[in-house]
């Protein structure tokens, strides 16, 4: 792991959650902002503000450290979610560009603030590619899982591949083909379908998942705990890790917690009808890890 002014790293969605980067959400501009952002209703900013403050606490209260920068442009309301536009390796953050076109200015605002916080930038995704950090999953510290539709492309994952080779870091890239679902114009990433919660454990819907995929993650080991048809929709599977067994997941979702706990897994839940589900992100999407590890 990395000293720096900010520590980093932590090639893993499973180790102890140390330091996220989470941002405020944005005021509404005009009444057709959410129409531009496909969300599914006009943006309540009180209850975002309400919700989006509640979910920071939860964490603080476990021991993470909070990272909350300034908002940036008001009319970026995509930029809540700032697990996409970046990821986080052993050896410094990677900037991403996003398949969504309203969030194109995202990544600079990333690459700032990694230079702010002095940890570095060890490359950019360039046109004509795409990588949203939604795609992307790691199996193991050495293996990164890639999903393959509208929001990241083949280019966008050789580029990933250059730039590790380049860094010295030692990691397969697993493309992951996703499905058409309801369109491009439906946020449907490779996290939309599974979420680890243990080193060799997640919970996912299965039934969206290449063949190819699922038969990867059983050579692996890794078990997957299935979420029920009625709570894909409201983002049953979209869970963020504090450490292995600790989760916190989206309210209600009642059957799909009750399966986690099940298996083992100690659930914190929070309120997000404006913050996630109008929004269409989850707990994952809400925060950027920057830094995991087991031992400080």
């Amino acid at each position: 792991m990395a000293t720096t002014a900010t520590r980093y790293g932590g090639q893993t969605m499973t180790a102890q959650l140390r330091t996220v980067v989470m941002r405020t959400p944005p005021p509404v501009q005009t009444p057709d902002d959410w129409r531009r952002f496909d969300y599914l209703h006009p943006m309540d900013e009180a209850r975002a503000a309400t919700e989006h403050g509640a979910l920071r606490g939860l964490l603080t209260a476990q021991g993470v450290d909070v990272i909350v920068p300034d908002v940036g442009t008001p009319a970026m309301h995509d930029v809540i979610f700032p697990y996409d536009p970046s990821i986080i390796t052993d050896a410094g953050a990677v900037v991403l560009r996003m398949g969504k076109h309203a969030r194109r200015e995202e990544p600079a605002l990333a690459e700032q603030l990694y230079r702010d916080l002095g940890i570095p930038v060890i490359g950019r995704i360039e046109d004509p590619g795409t990588i949203e950090g939604g795609d992307t999953m790691w199996l193991d510290d050495t293996t990164l899982a890639v999903g393959v539709g509208y929001r990241t492309n083949m280019a966008g994952i050789r580029q990933l591949g250059r730039i590790f080779a380049d860094a010295g870091l030692e990691i397969e890239i697993v493309p992951v083909p996703l499905p058409h679902w309801n369109g491009p114009d439906e946020c449907l990433h490779l996290l939309s379908l599974i979420s680890p919660v243990a080193a060799d454990l997640a919970i996912g819907y299965p039934k969206l998942m290449p063949v190819p995929f699922v038969q990867t993650l059983h050579e692996r080991g890794w078990r997957v705990v299935e979420i029920p048809d009625d709570e894909f929709a409201s983002q049953g599977c979209n869970v963020l890790t504090i450490r292995p067994g600790l989760v916190v997941m989206l309210e209600p979702n009642v059957v799909s917690r009750e399966r986690l706990a099940e298996a083992g897994v100690e659930i914190l839940t929070y309120a997000g009808d404006e913050i996630s589900h109008n929004r269409t992100g989850g707990p994952t999407c809400l925060t950027r890890p920057i830094w995991r590890a087991e031992t400080v």
